[in-house]
């Protein structure tokens, strides 16, 4: 079995290892003195949240139109709505902790944390999808990294990027998709026909 090309490997591992790494900055809380860096850091983390949805995208390529089409249908919806947390709670609430206005940030986590939740059950379901069709490719050879990548969607359920929780989900999804890819027969990776082979939540607390 010849190994993925290693741009498939970035692609589908470096988004969550890059957020990982990232997770060590973020503040654990939104306060006065931290609401610069917080505000600054979603900044930075908006762009690259979305790539989360990549994974799926190219794993399940060559699949039937209809499993590829809901693993992109899924991860559009989880960036659709995972970007409204950064945004809301991320970006507006730290903006409105540096203007003073304390009392209105909550109603901002509130909306963020709200909509996200429809991002990381997305997330989720494409996650057990793409699992699914890699170990119908692969059988027992991807069955580690499946393993890893449903547990890591599950954990993102309701840790962010924190560390040491949302820290280690990041890398629990980056290895796990790493596997995945790994488990696969070149030909795989490219588009065409299936090739078979023998306590912190996400909530961004003020």
């Amino acid at each position: 079995m010849q190994r993925p090309r290693a741009y498939v490997l970035l692609i589908v591992a470096g988004p969550p290892l890059l957020l990982a790494a990232l997770g060590l900055a973020h503040p654990a809380h939104l306060t006065e003195s931290t609401a610069d860096a917080w505000k600054n850091l979603h900044i930075v983390l908006l762009p690259i949240f979305p790539l989360l949805a990549l994974a799926p995208w190219l794993l399940t390529r060559g699949e039937h139109p209809a499993v590829r089409w809901t693993a992109i249908a899924l991860g559009y919806t989880f960036a659709a709505f995972y970007t409204a947390l950064d945004v809301l709670a991320g970006i507006g609430a730290g903006a409105l902790q540096q203007a003073g206005a304390v009392d209105q940030k909550r109603f901002l986590f509130a909306e963020g944390n709200g909509l996200a939740d429809y991002g990381v059950w997305a997330y989720l379901i494409a996650a057990v999808l793409t699992a699914a069709v890699v170990l119908r490719r692969a059988r027992l050879a991807a069955l580690p990294g499946a393993i890893l990548v449903v547990a890591g969607a599950v954990a993102f359920l309701d840790s962010h990027i924190y560390w040491p929780r949302g820290g280690l989900t990041m890398v629990v999804l980056g290895i796990g998709w790493a596997a995945l890819a790994l488990s696969l027969p070149a030909a795989a990776d490219r588009s065409g026909p299936p090739v078979s082979a023998n306590d912190e939540g996400y909530t961004l607390a003020p």
